[in-house]
């Protein structure tokens, strides 16, 4: 019975015989290391059941093996059941006290459980009995971090960067605590005393430059994401935020080539054919931008960025009944983005579906209300259609969001003066003006006929005399 299990590396047959002969009762003698492949099979697949499943089978057959106790801890905890998973820990470490793994599984579990003291205590523990002591504090870390306690999550990081420069989940989420806590400035001395310790750390130079591109300093990002990849030129993710910091830059044609150049060492991704894409449709090579947001859709149906991309793009060449269809799948995949509702607004209105065009500016500045130009576009359309009215009532809902805002105010008057409602119009116009004088071209703008220019000219300049 035992060769039929015979698996030459192929743990999908391995797992087809062995459900094959569990649904017929006829499974018979099985490896401990077969067991221990089938269960890393289903755990890679997620599928967490019938992991379970054979764990129980096989510490029924082998009850002393502390690896299948430690299996089905795991598989208990991904199904959320942290405390069956502890007392199963607990009788594996009678067995083998003081056992890394148990404790740093141990560990995990407390932090899954919010028990954030517990999982630093457990970990501190396994400190005396473990040779990789930066994955320790990395867990530490970590632990501090999920409880938003991030100056000792930066202590702990630090600390496991003395036993280890180059451990690059260390870097990366040191990188986002200093970056929250306004750290990032002090930062650059800690990174580049570990470079001087080794310069030749691709990742200490690769998180140099995250720092450095996170403070705008785009060109001391690029330098130091060129030392990590003339240290490791397969370095795909320092290929991919030189890339990013290129976009930056408005550096296109280098930006291609860092993505590219990405592809080429990692193979095709869609996040990687979406920066593609939306590099193409900023040089306003639409068809190219077209293709590389298309192939994002095949990579993941559920990218709503590569779905607005071609939306975009569409747009950008007039096409607005082709457009629609792609913005709203990118709308429904992410409903809460305000940019995607703006995008469809303006869209359905260009096809002259009004309604639908108000409906979604409607939802536009619920989602995102600190946003002048939605204020400006939803109460034009009312503008236009004659609904003086209606205009006047948005515009105000803007004012009374962004008080601060003068174009609102100078559009308030022009929708003030198209209503018949002149003394209100000149008190906004006063408002406007003593918020930023300079902004009154866009009122002058808004009113082509020179004969009405020329009469809010005399107004305006009236009041630059009184108060310059």
């Amino acid at each position: 019975m035992e060769n039929n299990f015979k698996d030459n590396g192929n743990h999908k047959e391995l797992v087809k015989t062995f459900e094959y002969q569990l649904k017929n009762n006829s499974l018979g003698y099985l490896p401990l290391e077969s067991f221990e492949d089938i269960i890393d099979f289903y755990l890679e697949k997620n599928q967490y059941k019938s992991a379970l499943k054979a764990c129980n089978i096989a510490i029924d057959r082998f009850p002393f093996s502390t690896e299948l106790k430690l299996d089905k801890a795991q598989i208990l905890s991904n199904l959320g059941h942290y405390e069956k998973a502890l007392e199963l820990l607990d009788a594996a470490e009678i067995i083998q006290p003081n056992d890394v793994e148990i404790l740093m599984l141990r560990g995990l579990i407390y932090s899954l459980m919010g028990e954030s003291q517990n999982a630093v205590d457990t970990y501190q523990k396994a400190l005396d009995f473990s040779e990789n002591k930066d994955e320790i504090y990395f867990n530490i870390g970590m632990s501090f971090q999920t409880s938003g306690d991030y100056k000792d999550a930066i202590e702990n990081y630090k600390k496991a960067l003395e036993f280890n420069v180059n451990n690059e989940n260390v870097l990366y989420e040191l990188a986002y605590c200093l970056d929250v806590t306004g750290e990032l400035q002090g930062s650059i001395e800690f990174y580049n005393k570990f470079i001087d310790r080794d310069p030749y750390s691709q990742y200490g130079w690769y998180n140099l430059g995250i720092v450095f591109n996170k403070l705008g300093k785009y060109q001391d990002a690029i330098d130091a994401y060129e030392y990590a990849i003339a240290i490791d030129d397969s370095f795909a993710s320092a290929y991919f935020n030189l890339g990013n910091t290129y976009i930056s830059v408005d550096n296109y044609p280098k930006a291609l080539d860092a993505y590219k150049k990405t592809i080429e060492i990692e193979g095709n991704s869609a996040e990687t054919s979406v920066c593609l894409g939306n590099t193409y449709e900023k040089m306003e090579h639409y068809d190219l931008a077209i293709k590389y947001y298309q192939k994002a859709i095949k990579l993941d149906s559920f990218n709503d960025e590569a779905w607005f991309g071609v939306g975009v793009c569409l747009n950008s060449q007039d096409k607005w009944y082709e457009s629609i269809h792609f913005l709203n799948k990118a709308l429904k995949l992410d409903p809460e983005n305000p940019e995607y509702w703006i995008a469809v607004a303006e869209t359905e209105y260009k096809l002259g579906n009004i309604v639908s065009s108000i409906d979604a500016w409607e939802e536009a500045c619920v989602l995102e209300p600190s946003n002048k130009d939605i204020w400006l576009k939803w109460s034009q359309i009312f503008y236009e259609q004659g609904d003086f009215e209606k205009a006047i009532e948005i515009i105000f809902r803007g004012i009374e969001e962004m008080p601060e805002n003068s174009e609102l105010y100078y559009r308030s008057t022009a929708y003030l003066i198209a209503a018949g409602r002149y003394k209100e119009a000149f008190n906004y116009l006063e408002n406007a003006l003593i918020l930023n004088f300079e902004n009154h071209t866009v009122l002058l703008e808004f009113f082509p006929k020179l004969q009405t220019q020329k009469a809010l000219f005399k107004i305006i300049d009236q009041y630059r005399k009184e108060n310059f």
